[in-house]
């Protein structure tokens, strides 16, 4: 009786679609209705969704990058689909996209050693000077927008050292922010609590009226994706710098 349904759905899926398996597998990547790259980039999702991170999908990023996905666009499509499905695939497949998209250290845009390094260890770009922000921050920060849209996303990347300053976020309704570790090494701290270290794919939620700061660690580099979460009469209170003395315990 199973494959009686099973045969009946299938027989049903091909006089709706008009296809067979040959087509399935070969004429539809030709099909004109959606174009290549799209078509590529369906497939990544399609299979980051139900969990797959082995060669089939490697294979899929690659062919979404020989068919013109960037690494910004490929940044950006797995941060967007890792809310959905989950950040535990969306890492795995942050490292599978790594390997497609990385780059020579040497090619990379950057003079300073260190930065070139950095760089080359993540999907993400580094991006420009925190200029903006720099009042709020001990050392050299870097900003590269991921999203903009629906839910703001940025990568940012601090020099080792760099850390910025006691903040709260503030909001009546949601708000609040959540921080994802995507290269190196760096801390999270609430006032009156330890510092935790965060690592490539830890996760951090930093809930409405918490005063906190994060950074890099004395010794390293380190980026985070800095996820801003809707809210109604969102502001941020940026506050004193945290001092040597209660930075320098972290090792």
């Amino acid at each position: 009786m199973e494959k009686i349904v099973q045969t009946a759905g299938r027989d049903t899926l091909v006089e709706f679609a008009h296809f067979n398996d040959d087509i399935l597998f070969g004429e539809n990547w030709n099909n004109h209705d959606i174009d290549v790259k799209t078509r590529s980039i369906l497939t990544v999702v399609a299979l980051m969704s139900t969990g797959i991170t082995y060669s089939s999908l490697k294979y899929h990023l690659q062919n979404a990058k020989n068919h013109g996905v960037t690494q910004r666009e490929i940044s950006a499509i797995i941060t967007h689909v890792a809310f959905y499905v989950g950040w535990p695939k969306g890492w795995a497949v942050f490292y599978l996209a790594k390997e497609v998209w990385q780059m020579n250290e040497r090619d990379l845009p950057y003079e300073d050693e260190a930065m070139r390094a950095h760089a080359k260890e993540m999907v993400f770009l580094i991006g420009q000077p925190n200029d903006a922000f720099a009042q709020y921050f001990v050392g050299k920060s870097y900003l590269a927008p991921v999203s903009t849209e629906q839910v703001g996303i940025f990568n940012v990347t601090f020099e080792s050292r760099c850390r910025n300053n006691w903040h709260v976020h503030h909001a009546s309704e949601g708000g609040g922010q959540i921080l994802v570790c995507v290269a190196r090494r760096g801390y999270y701290q609430e006032w009156g609590k330890d510092a935790v270290e965060m690592k490539p794919g830890d996760c951090v939620n930093i809930p409405v009226g918490v005063k906190h700061w994060h950074g890099a660690a004395p010794d390293s580099w380190f980026s985070h994706l800095a996820i801003e979460i809707p809210g109604k009469d969102g502001s941020n209170e940026w506050l004193e710098a945290v001092t040597d003395e209660q930075y320098i315990i972290l090792k």
